[in-house]
């Protein structure tokens, strides 16, 4: 919707021809590391493609939130073992090293009671089985990882907006991304 409204090019996550993600999703610890790896790999073509477009490009997920949230989540859960990670972590390293952070970053905050909800509604029958421990740990990551975010900076409350059905709710979307980017309001 804001690529619409704005004139933006989008850039979506792999989700549809991820080649591991049902397999994760039946066993995480097994397929968590291949998994964070084609993300990564995926994230940084996107950040490449980006880097070379004259567009002006929104994105669904950025390269630093693989660690930040992901990682970090699968790490501390056990579903990396320290081997992955580090291996990881230095093939992140050497990625940031040609990248460059978002100049706006829009985080949707949502509850655990949403982001089921939202699962549900989505209806990919992988993602089902996703554990509330598991959901509980990527929205601990989150916080912590906004509340030390250095860039520009949007938290949006997804619990409470409807953007989809009600105009209202876009509008003061955008309304904050102009003030933001523009300094207008």
């Amino acid at each position: 919707m804001l690529a619409n409204h704005y004139g933006w090019t989008p850039k979506f996550e792999s989700v549809t021809y991820n080649p591991y993600l049902e397999d994760y999703y039946k066993d995480i610890k097994r397929w968590s590391f291949a998994l964070e790896m084609y993300f990564l790999q995926q994230r940084l073509h996107d950040v490449l493609e980006i880097s070379r477009s004259k567009d002006v490009v929104i994105q669904d997920r950025t390269l630093m939130e693989g660690v930040h949230i992901f990682v970090a989540n699968n790490y501390a859960q056990g579903n990396l073992s320290e081997r992955d990670y580090n291996t990881y972590m230095d093939t992140y390293n050497v990625m940031m090293s040609v990248a460059r952070e978002p100049d706006l970053m829009i985080y949707l905050k949502s509850s655990i009671p949403h982001l089921v909800a939202q699962i549900q509604k989505r209806g990919r029958d992988y993602e089902q089985s996703i554990s509330i421990e598991y959901l509980s740990g990527l929205n601990q990551r989150y916080e912590e990882w906004i509340a030390s975010y250095k860039g520009r900076l949007i938290v949006l409350e997804a619990d409470t907006l409807d953007f989809l059905n009600r105009p209202e709710d876009f509008s003061a979307i955008t309304d904050r991304i102009d003030a933001e980017l523009y300094g207008l309001f």
